[in-house]
């Protein structure tokens, strides 16, 4: 069925409760069969006439509120474009049949937006449930207090569960906004020098962790060189994609100009230790040298990258590891190594969400995605990038973010 074939007046009318829309202006714009059936109103003493001549506050009442209270809450929807549910309210409402007497009415109301394209507010949604008889029922005011307090925890309840809805939304959005982010700052699939590189990056799934995962691949002065990198920043949503981001352009420049990988995160830990949100972030960077077929790297506090020669031989690079980046307030000189491979080898970098899980060592992941590796080498890297996080990575997703990236030397 199309939009145009439902009838979207009959459904309003139709809703299996108390609805009205008003104007910004609050008067009624229309209302709905069960509205006008529980107030006792006829549809011409509503549509076209303003919320509080149609509905004033008692005047026997002195301590009367419902209609202050609802004009501030509509007040806030039209403010913040924002869904805004009331507390338990006590109405009275004017007895159609008899002018002047008045009816012990309580209310549970909740007050909507309607958006234009612009997001204006162009109508609101009055929705209402009427509780007088749950109130009877439980005493009422004059039976016991407790029972009207029990009656403002149910609709507390109801409340709570619109909020939470909220901020769920929310979260959502945020993460959203953050995964749009560290695509932007992430590098896509390019050619490494005169070698292919692919990359990959897998978002945690079923939860709104967006982490602080990233990579890097930069061309070096002088001769046919690469740098490689990855990192992980701890936390999660914005404020760790923004770290990531502020850590990875500052390892890139660093890179470009540093003698070899432990200068380069020299630099980049001085820089953590003035960036909040850096604390105990984990980096490791390789400057790959394609003329002399050599590797030097360094690590802070990552896991090594993974070395599968031609021959399906695999080496850790595990001989220059050293303490997370802003581990140290006075830096010392970070360790270095390099190794030397073979035309037709490859190089993996990753972020612990590949080989970490719980309740398992660490060196089974390792090992795992070792196997991994040595068993497809002989795929080109897009398809050996994907096939390892298929083996690896949860049917269901992993619980961390994950990067990856696989250089063919």
């Amino acid at each position: 069925m199309n939009d145009a074939a439902i009838d979207y007046a009959g459904v309003f009318q139709c809703l299996p409760g108390m609805v009205a829309l008003l104007t910004p202006d609050l008067v009624y714009a229309d209302a709905n069969e069960e509205f006008l059936r529980v107030s006792g109103r006829r549809r011409d003493q509503v549509v076209g006439r303003y919320l509080f001549d149609v509905f004033p506050d008692n005047p026997n009442d002195g301590a009367a509120s419902g209609m202050r209270n609802l004009a501030a809450s509509l007040q806030r929807v039209l403010d913040t474009g924002e869904r805004d549910a009331m507390a338990l309210q006590r109405y009275d409402v004017e007895d159609p049949e008899r002018q002047g007497e008045w009816q012990e009415r309580y209310w549970s109301p909740v007050n909507a937006p309607v958006l234009d394209q612009d997001g204006k507010v162009v109508l609101l949604v009055h929705r209402v449930e009427e509780v007088t008889e749950l109130i009877k029922a439980r005493g009422g005011p004059s039976g016991s207090r407790a029972r009207v307090l029990e009656a403002e925890l149910y609709t507390r309840a109801r409340e709570l569960q619109e909020l939470n809805e909220r901020l769920r939304q929310s979260h959502a959005r945020e993460r959203e906004v953050a995964l749009a982010l560290q695509e932007a700052m992430l590098p896509g699939c390019r050619q490494a020098g005169q070698r292919q590189a692919a990359v990959r990056y897998r978002p945690a799934v079923g939860a709104l962790n967006v982490c602080g995962d990233w990579y890097d691949i930069v061309d070096l002065v002088g001769g046919n060189r690469i740098g490689v990198s990855v990192g992980d920043v701890v936390g999660h949503g914005l404020a760790a994609a923004g770290v990531m981001g502020q850590l990875r352009s500052a390892l890139s420049a660093a890179s470009r100009v540093a003698a070899g990988p432990a200068e380069a995160l020299n630099v980049l830990g001085r820089y953590a230790h003035v960036v909040n949100g850096a604390e105990s972030a984990t980096a490791v960077t390789t400057f790959i040298d394609f003329d002399e077929h050599t590797i030097s790297y360094s690590s802070a506090g990552h896991p090594p990258p993974v070395l599968v020669h031609a021959d399906g031989r695999v080496e850790f690079l595990d001989q220059a590891t050293d303490p997370p980046l802003d581990a140290s307030p006075d830096p010392i000189p970070r360790p270095q190594a390099s190794t030397a491979y073979a035309e037709g080898a490859t190089l993996a970098l990753y972020t612990d969400g590949l080989v970490e899980r719980r309740r398992e060592d660490l060196g089974t992941g390792l090992a795992r995605l070792a196997e991994s590796l040595a068993r497809h080498r002989g795929l080109d890297c897009e398809s050996l990038a994907d096939a390892v996080l298929l083996e690896l990575l949860p049917a269901g997703g992993a619980t961390d973010d994950t990067a990856l990236v696989i250089v063919r030397l």
